[in-house]
């Protein structure tokens, strides 16, 4: 069954705030004028960074919730049963480059 517009937007919201919000805990001096959450269907990135929030983390964030991308999921939980080392997952689709996937926890405890 396929979700609505109106589901899958917040599907969405509910994911860049996650995110915003792991941003804001892991640099306590910035705050929510720093890292924004952008509205649904705006040009540009999901989470907009001020100068300050760029330096302090100098990513560029674009965020899906979708549940066509599941086995991505297979591939991270394969790794993390492997060892206790921080789990990955690199994936690739036909002509295109390799991506790293890891969990968002993972992340902010790699980033600067």
């Amino acid at each position: 069954m396929a979700i609505s517009t109106a589901a899958a937007k917040a599907k969405g919201r509910n994911l860049q705030k996650k995110v915003r919000d792991a941003i804001l805990a892991k640099h306590p001096t910035l705050t929510e004028d720093d890292v924004r959450s952008c509205p649904m269907g705006s040009n540009g990135e999901d989470i907009q960074l001020s100068t300050a929030a760029k330096a302090a983390f100098p990513y560029s964030v674009e965020c899906k919730a979708r549940a066509k991308i599941a086995l991505v999921y297979d591939a991270l939980e394969q790794a993390r049963s492997q060892n206790d080392l921080t789990p990955v997952a690199v994936i690739k689709a036909d002509r295109k480059e390799a991506l790293v996937v890891m969990t968002l926890d993972d992340f902010m405890r790699l980033a600067k």
